[in-house]
């Protein structure tokens, strides 16, 4: 299971190098040591951001730049926005390309929004001081209400969505490593497998902190400054489900 990268889409915006050669590059020395000790299963750790952002562009006269639009990521598309989602499809690529020659065993999990730590507090987010800003919205959220940091930053508010805030699609970490035994489970010879994994439901960054606020009983101060480059409007997973069948927490959507 490779789940070894950097995965900040602010910080991959302003590093773009570093995310290429952490992401693709060593991606590529991991099939190699693969091929080298006859390693035939591959679960690679991927992303949402690896999508397409729909085509129109809404342009505010309260921002001087382009705001993407409301609509959903297309899930039919690949064609990342940032450093980040592209140096996870270039990792795809690679993989992809390699597993035509090999008999591998390949799946591949496009994540949504990861949030939450280990419930028995031995593993948690702990990103570099510098980057706190750029980390998971759960993260950010605690470490305002323990005054590790001033104060909450949501990034953006003019985009057209319910409150005006980005849609995203969170999924707890714990529900996230079922998803992967699950994968391991599935993954077939000479076979790659790709799913989205989400919840299915979109929620405003505005209506997490909320919920945070609610659930704590904490007051944080919370700023608003300009939306953060890289970023997508509205981003969520949708699952096709019959009624009759049951909505777990976490949802594995194969990609036709």
């Amino acid at each position: 299971m490779h789940f070894a990268a950097v995965a900040y889409v602010g910080e991959s915006t302003l590093e773009p190098l570093r995310y290429y050669h952490n992401i693709s590059s060593n991606t590529l020395m991991v099939l190699e040591a693969m091929a080298a000790h006859g390693v035939k299963t591959l679960i690679y750790c991927s992303t949402c951001a690896t999508y397409e952002q729909p085509e129109r562009c809404l342009l505010q006269k309260q921002l001087p730049s382009c705001i993407p639009p409301a609509d959903n990521i297309s899930l039919k598309m690949q064609a990342p926005i940032n450093p980040y989602g592209k140096a996870k499809k270039m990792a795809e690529d690679i993989i992809l390309d390699f597993s035509r020659r090999s008999d591998m065993a390949v799946m591949i999990l496009r994540y949504f929004n990861v949030i939450g730590s280990d419930p028995k507090g031995r593993l948690e987010e702990a990103p570099r001081s510098e980057l706190r800003e750029h980390g998971q919205i759960s993260g950010a959220c605690f470490d305002a209400a323990l005054g590790i940091i001033p104060g909450l930053k949501v990034r953006g508010t003019y985009y057209k969505t319910v409150d005006g805030t980005c849609i995203r699609d969170y999924i707890d970490v714990t529900d996230l490593v079922d998803a992967h035994v699950k994968a391991l489970a599935k993954a077939r010879p000479k076979t790659v497998g790709i799913y989205n994994v989400g919840t299915s439901k979109g929620r405003s960054v505005k209506e997490f902190v909320e919920a945070f606020k609610k659930a704590t009983g904490v007051k944080i101060k919370v700023e608003y400054p300009d939306h953060r480059p890289g970023d997508y409007a509205k981003v969520y997973c949708p699952i096709h489900r019959s009624a009759a069948e049951p909505a777990d927490r976490m949802e594995m959507a194969e990609v036709a």
